[in-house]
Formats: structure tokens, sequence, C-alpha cells
């Protein structure tokens, strides 16, 4: 094998402080001869010519302290890669069970959870799981229609969402629900869309939709939910007598009914009254002035017995006779008759005697100052004009605006105040 071409361990021995070639024969070899000769025949070291050749990633140390490198021989020596650490000695997230990452999942925010669903199909999958979205808050977001669209599709059976502004949805594909509890308290939202909400639901036992414009196709739709425990009505329109009588019908285990506000007439109010399940034992029928009439009464006390909470406010044609009725309701504990200006307090001072089971007593517009003040002398077990507001099947009371509880139940998944919105992406990969 000529010179020039043999392999670099078998050149003769070189100095490392190298040794000088000819100039002129380094220029014919170089014109001859292949890119490795022609690395060879530059005036340079063996080791300048190894850093000149080798990988650029690799970093050659100049001066090696080694027995390799004991005598002044350059000798070429690989020493064998360092082992990299083991990382199986500890489970990954992808060798838990389907069980244990849900029940980790849990306590996870609902922000956060949103997030892990981008992460892989996987945790997208695990992130929607029904057990997860049993019970959710979306109350504080400036835009919920989206929002309410995803979450109604995980079978969420608690839904609170009062005071929300939701725009016209496509519920094409929302199928049966699966709500238990809903909380639509005053929020803006298309009827058509409400529609297609209660249409599909036939599980509701707590049900607010104070304040809203319904139709008759909600009401028929309510009626299909024989379970329904307490419906908050309050201050709605946009519905006949007959459909109102024709769920009240159906509503077989009602307890608590607020109906108070509504754009009532007559025919509305004996709808109430001659339809209502004798199973309540809550009504609110205030706000109806000359549309209650005392044969209503008679009527609701001989239908509805068991009755112990009562309001009938701001019925102004209700005078002092009504209460030889009402002494019919033996479990009354909580009667409400503010603004009802044709009851005096002569009349009231006896109702410690009617009533022997009676505990609250709302009179306000009727009695004040030290009227007031006497009529508390008269009646010592009864609290009179405590409650301002009505309780009667409303999600949260009144007088705790904060609470963001619903019927004494905190929902798992709430929106944080400064969530500007709630979006989902689909997985990754």
């Amino acid at each position: 094998m000529p010179k020039h071409s043999m392999p670099l361990q078998d050149l003769p021995c070189l100095s490392l402080q190298g040794s000088m070639l000819s100039q002129s024969e380094n220029n014919n070899k170089r014109k001859s001869k292949g890119c490795l000769s022609e690395g060879l025949d530059v005036e340079c070291t063996p080791t300048e010519l190894i850093q000149q050749w080798s990988p650029s990633h690799k970093h050659q140390r100049l001066i090696c302290k080694g027995k390799e490198n004991d005598s002044n021989r350059f000798v070429l020596a690989r020493r064998s890669r360092r082992k990299k650490e083991s990382t199986t000695s500890g489970l990954s997230w992808d060798h838990l069970p389907d069980e244990l990452l849900l029940r980790i999942l849990c306590y996870i925010p609902l922000q956060d959870l949103l997030r892990m669903t981008v992460v892989c199909k996987r945790w997208h999958r695990l992130a929607f799981d029904e057990s997860l979205w049993h019970s959710v808050d979306l109350e504080g977001l400036t835009h919920t229609g989206s929002a309410l669209q995803q979450v109604l599709k995980t079978g969420v059976r608690m839904l609170r969402c009062p005071r929300s502004f939701v725009e016209e949805l496509d519920f094409t594909d929302i199928g049966r629900l699966q709500l238990v509890r809903v909380d639509l308290s005053s929020s803006i939202i298309p009827t058509s869309s409400l529609e297609r909400i209660i249409c599909e639901c036939r599980l509701l036992e707590y049900l607010s939709l104070e304040g809203l414009q319904l139709s008759d196709t909600i009401l028929s739709a309510l009626s299909k939910n024989p379970n329904l425990l307490q419906l908050n009505l309050s201050g709605c329109s946009g519905f006949s007598g007959p459909a109102l009588a024709d769920m009240l019908k159906s509503l077989v285990s009602i307890e608590q009914l607020n109906i108070s506000w509504c754009e009532f007439n007559n025919n509305h109010v004996k709808s109430v009254v001659n339809n209502l399940s004798p199973t309540a034992t809550h009504l609110n029928l205030s706000g109806y002035r000359e549309n209650l009439l005392l044969d209503d009464v008679k009527v609701l006390v001989t239908r509805c017995p068991y009755i112990q909470t009562l309001d009938l406010s701001d019925s102004t044609l209700l005078m002092a006779d009504c209460f030889p009725v009402l002494k019919h309701l033996t479990g009354l504990v909580h009667l409400s008759l503010s603004r009802c200006y044709h009851i005096h307090l002569a009349a009231l001072t006896d109702l410690g005697k009617t009533f022997p089971t009676l505990r609250l007593l709302d009179v306000f517009g009727i009695v004040n100052g030290s009227h007031l003040s006497s009529l508390k002398k008269e009646l010592p077990l009864v609290g009179i004009n405590t409650l301002p507001f009505s309780s009667t099947a409303r999600p949260t009371p009144a007088a705790r605006p904060a609470d963001r509880s619903m019927w004494n139940t905190r929902c798992r998944l709430r929106v944080r105040l400064s969530a500007p919105h709630l979006h989902v992406q689909p997985a990754v990969r």
C-alpha cells in the first residue's frame, strides 16, 4: 500500500510537535490524491488533523492525561459511552388506569380541566367524562352561549347559569339531557333556545326560570317531568292559562311553586288554584292585585290543605274575611299579606289564636312604626316582617346574593370570575 494511502494508525511515528514535509511534494500529492490524503498533506500536527476531520459536534481534548499517552506516541482510543440513567423506575401517566385518572381529575378546576383537553386524545376523552361534569356553575361568563352548548353535551345534571347572556344556539345534535337541577334565573336567552333545552329534559326536579320569556311549548315540555319538586316561574310571561293548567295537572309531585308577579289575568290565577297538586307545601301567589279573589283562596285551601308557606301579598281585594278560610290550613307556618291594604291591624292581633302553628308573618306596608311594636307584643311567638324576600322555590335566597349554592348544593366545576371566556379546543393528537 502506498505510504500516502496508509490508515492513520499505520503511519510512521510522528512527533507531537509535528514534522515538516516538503512543500513541493505536498503540492504534487494534493493534485492527485483523495480527500483524506489531501488533509494529511497540509502543514499541521496530527492533533489538528483529527480536529479537522472529526464531526463538528464532537470535541476532542487536545491534551489528554492518561496512560495511553504516557509515551511520546499518539494513540487513538475510544472509551465506552456512559449509559443513560434508566427512567423506567417510576410510573408514567400513560400507565395509570382511567379510573385512577378520573379520581385525580375530579379535583381539577374548570379552566385547568379544559386546558387538559388539548394534551392528547386520551386526556381529551377523560376530561369530558360524564362523572366530572355532574355539576357546573357558569355564572360570571360574558357570553355563555358556546360554553352552555358544550356543557350540555357532557351529561351535566346540575347547571347553574343565572344572570347570563345566551346567544341563539344550534342544538341540532344535543340529544336527551340529564339535567336534574337548573338555575337560569334573570338570564337573557332566546325563547327558541330555551324551548330546545327544556324539550330535551325528562328528569327535572328543581328548576328556576325567573324573569324569562316563556311559551306554551315550554310549559308543555315541563309537564313531561313528573318528578319536578320545586318550580320558580316568578316574573315570567308569554304563556296562556290553559297551558299553565295542563302543566300543573302533570306535576303531581310538586312541593314548592313560585308563580308570583307573572303577566296574569284572573284566568291564569284560576288555572293555578284549580290544578295545583295537593302535595304542594309552599306557594307564592303574590302580585295579582284585583285578579285574586276570596273564592280563589277557598278553592286553593280546599285543594291543597298541607300548605305551610303561603304568600298572597299585593292582593288588594283580600280582607279580614279570608282568615276563617285560611284557618283550614292547620300546618301554616309562614303567611305573607304585605300590601293587602284592606286588612286592618285589629284583625291581625288574633292571628296567634287563629293559626297556632304560625311562626312568620309578613305585613309590610300595612303595619308600621308604633303599630308594629304593638303587634309584636300581641304575637310574641311570631316573627313579624323578618323576611322581606320570598324564598319559595328560589335556588338562592335573595338575602344571600353572593351565595353561589343552588338549593343548598354547590356545583363542583365553577368559572372563576377572572376568566374572560370558556372555550374548548380539539385534541392535538
